[in-house]
């Protein structure tokens, strides 16, 4: 079986990452999509709100799965016996760093990386960007899906 892993922070999910998910899906037998849990960060969302968010918006796939993880990439995907991790790129400036992070994780556990180019609609966007417009009002309608964009008219309002 053909298994590939899109990890990623998530918050929140945004169409571009759908994007990503549902090309990956396409392509390998499974997909299991990991909510990276950082401590350190203060995030809009908790872990397990990411997770519904994505298993509701994944849930018409019959080959993905949705789970979190802490710690390094390399040792989620050597504990699940996925030997492919799936990035996609929004530009050059992305190369730079995932090219990095991809031989670091070939030389650490032989875990090979796809890099797949985003949607050109797509290549603007950034979840950071969507909170940020979401937080002063502006309309992100375009940019998540309804639930998620819901969510965050909820959590922007309260704020």
């Amino acid at each position: 079986m053909r298994r590939a892993l899109c990890p990623g922070s998530f918050d929140p999910v945004t169409n571009g990452h759908l994007d990503i998910i549902g090309r990956a899906a396409a392509l390998y037998d499974e997909v299991v999509v990991a909510v990276f849990v950082n401590q350190s960060k203060s995030s809009m969302f908790t872990v397990d709100e990411r997770r519904e968010m994505l298993q509701d918006e994944t849930r018409h796939y019959g080959n993905v799965a949705i789970d979190t993880f802490e710690g390094l990439v390399v040792d989620y995907c050597r504990a699940h016996e996925i030997p492919v991790i799936v990035k996609g790129l929004r530009a050059v400036s992305d190369f730079d760093y995932e090219l990095q992070m991809a031989q670091m994780n070939r030389g650490l556990a032989g875990i090979d990386t796809l890099f797949m180019p985003t949607n050109p609609e797509y290549s603007f966007l950034a979840s950071s960007l969507v909170k940020e417009i979401a937080k002063w009002g502006g309309d992100v309608s375009s940019l998540v899906p309804p639930d998620v964009f819901t969510r965050l008219k909820e959590r922007t309002s309260a704020g």
